[in-house]
């Protein structure tokens, strides 16, 4: 039940910061600082939600496949691979860090 409670409570809040965004009034949104906070937030948040995923486990920080698989990615990346090559890259990495350490 508890769960259902969450999904719910999580629900009216995203409904409601949509809300919030289309009350601001335009004259806010044009500003330089505004639209210069609004491209690079997103950055950080994906940012530090991978960063987040990669090095811990639960309160721990760990260095293991997910790492590898990273790595993997970035490579790709400065490479300018495309996306679909990128992600093919950090899974095959990191199962084959897995599959070899067991």
């Amino acid at each position: 039940m508890n769960v259902w409670i969450a999904i719910g409570v999580t629900a009216v809040g995203c409904y409601a910061v949509k809300l919030i965004g289309l009350l601001v009034p335009e004259g806010v949104l044009e500003r330089p600082l505004v639209q210069r906070l609004a491209a690079l937030l997103p950055v950080a948040l994906l940012a530090a939600l991978t960063a987040q995923q990669t090095f811990a486990d639960g309160h721990v920080l760990v260095l293991d496949a997910r790492a590898a698989g990273l790595a993997a990615a970035a490579v790709a990346l400065l490479l300018r691979a495309p996306f679909l090559l990128v992600v093919a890259a950090a899974v095959v990495v990191t199962a084959g860090v897995r599959a070899l350490t067991g």
